[in-house]
């Protein structure tokens, strides 16, 4: 059967959620969904198509050394399943082949195009075996980008997903800006369709949902378009998409993105779409490694994943891309996990689980790390110690030890003199090795 669905000459916006001269509004129904979470999640990464938009192009070898890197974090999970290039330049050709010369299982490489078949023409002669395909669902874009109307975009798209089945390549329908889209009026009669064509060809089709501005609301009892729950739950139920074909792809314009990704899995979407770092336009894509985490919360584990990887690829962003990582982002910034606050100090010093919720050390390569400043105090100074130099129980001091007091007399001289900047690692070495001199052995003293 097709499904038409409800063509219209005039777009239909949604004002009364989008009027553009304020703040978008959250329209409430209460209408309470049942959770649905699928047995298997994973992630899905566009760091060289959606993410590389936003920064210096990529070389082919940084490329190729990023995708190493995927491998790795992966480690053989499948966790991180896909990621998608363009094949629209001879570099971003020739960084393809060298990925699948990898011969990696995963992540498996896929590739986006635009919806009109000269496009298709470079996914067939690269030989890649899945290809998103850009499918505007508002009128936003329908009418005012594309200038169709429903009915001749609904062709369009059905068109060339059939062809990509034809030459038994799967269809990865990007549904852009599912959010600001009439669900009932185009995107479910659409999603129908592409049902129907998979059936047809024995091939799956795939859904991307894509909140192409981040506008997408993750609770219960809000109206559609911009219910992340009700958009999943109506792809799984009014337009039977099977949850392994669904796939999330959101953006962070109104700070809702890893909580409108982690609420996809949760309502039944089986693949959330993500970037490292969440680099991407505007305020960037759903980050990768944040999702790991998720993952990890909902499934209380991460399989073989490898992940102090993490950390090794955010040094390469910074040294060989020249990315800087904001200090506290969430597990990869330089101050992630380091206390400045004496009190916090001082409970760091007494058990690290107090302010840590994990061991970072073990599972990130990244130890709990005290930062010394003029509120720090002698609980402050201890920790520090005991951190930068990795000193066993037997070893560790506390804020009672003697041979401290005089760094903070030292620093508390330096702050009286109006300084006002933390005491750095190399000034606290020095300090160390100047009033405790016997801190470590000969050879470790030799290591730091």
């Amino acid at each position: 059967m097709i499904y038409s669905g409800i063509d219209t000459l005039r777009p239909n916006l949604f004002k009364e959620a989008f009027p553009y001269s304020e703040i978008p509004k959250v329209k409430f129904n209460n209408i309470q969904l049942p959770m649905d979470i699928p047995e298997n999640i994973w992630i899905t990464d566009t760091t060289f198509r959606d993410g590389q938009q936003s920064m210096s192009s990529m070389t082919v070898e940084q490329m190729v050394r990023i995708y190493d890197y995927l491998h790795e974090l992966d480690n053989g999970s499948g966790i991180i399943r896909q990621t998608e290039f363009f094949l629209y330049s001879d570099k971003d050709r020739k960084a393809v082949e060298e990925c699948i010369k990898r011969g990696y299982e995963f992540p498996q490489i896929t590739s986006w195009i635009r919806a009109n078949k000269e496009d298709f023409k470079l996914v067939k002669e690269m030989g890649i075996k899945e290809t998103g395909i850009l499918m505007s669902c508002s009128d936003y874009h329908i009418f005012h980008k594309l200038n169709m109307t429903r009915r001749e975009a609904m062709q369009t798209y059905l068109s060339i997903a059939e062809a990509a089945l034809e030459n038994e390549i799967t269809p990865r329908c990007h549904f852009e800006d599912i959010t600001r889209a009439d669900f009932f009026g185009f995107v479910a009669p659409l999603a129908k369709n592409l049902m129907g064509l998979s059936d047809k060809y024995k091939i799956p089709v795939k859904i991307r949902a894509c909140d192409t501005l981040g506008v997408g609301i993750p609770h219960v009892g809000v109206e559609l378009p911009r219910s992340v729950p009700a958009l999943i739950h109506g792809l799984r139920y009014y337009c039977d998409v099977p949850s392994s074909s669904i796939e999330w792809h959101g953006h962070n314009d109104f700070n809702s993105v890893v909580v409108n990704s982690t609420t996809s899995w949760l309502f039944g979407g089986s693949s959330v779409n993500s970037t490292l770092f969440g680099i991407g336009e505007r305020t960037g894509n759903c980050p990768l490694e944040a999702m790991v985490f998720e993952y990890a919360q909902i499934k209380g584990t991460t399989k073989n994943m490898n992940l102090k990887i993490i950390s090794d690829i955010a040094d390469y962003f910074e040294r060989e891309l020249n990315y800087i990582v904001p200090a506290r982002t969430p597990f990869v910034g330089s101050e992630f996990n380091v206390t400045r606050a004496g009190i916090h100090a001082d409970g760091m010093l007494k058990n690290k689980e107090i302010y840590n919720s994990f061991d970072t050390e073990k599972i990130l390569g990244r130890p709990p790390i005290v930062a010394v400043n003029s509120y720090s105090g002698l609980a402050g100074i201890a920790a520090w110690i005991n951190g930068y130099f990795k000193l066993s129980d037997i070893k560790k001091i506390d804020k009672n030890d003697q041979r401290i007091l005089p760094i903070k007399k030292w620093m508390d001289e330096e702050y009286a003199n109006g300084r006002t900047s933390n005491i750095g690692n190399d000034e606290l070495k020095e300090l160390v090795f100047k009033f405790i001199p016997n801190i470590l052995g000969k050879e470790e003293t030799k290591a730091i």
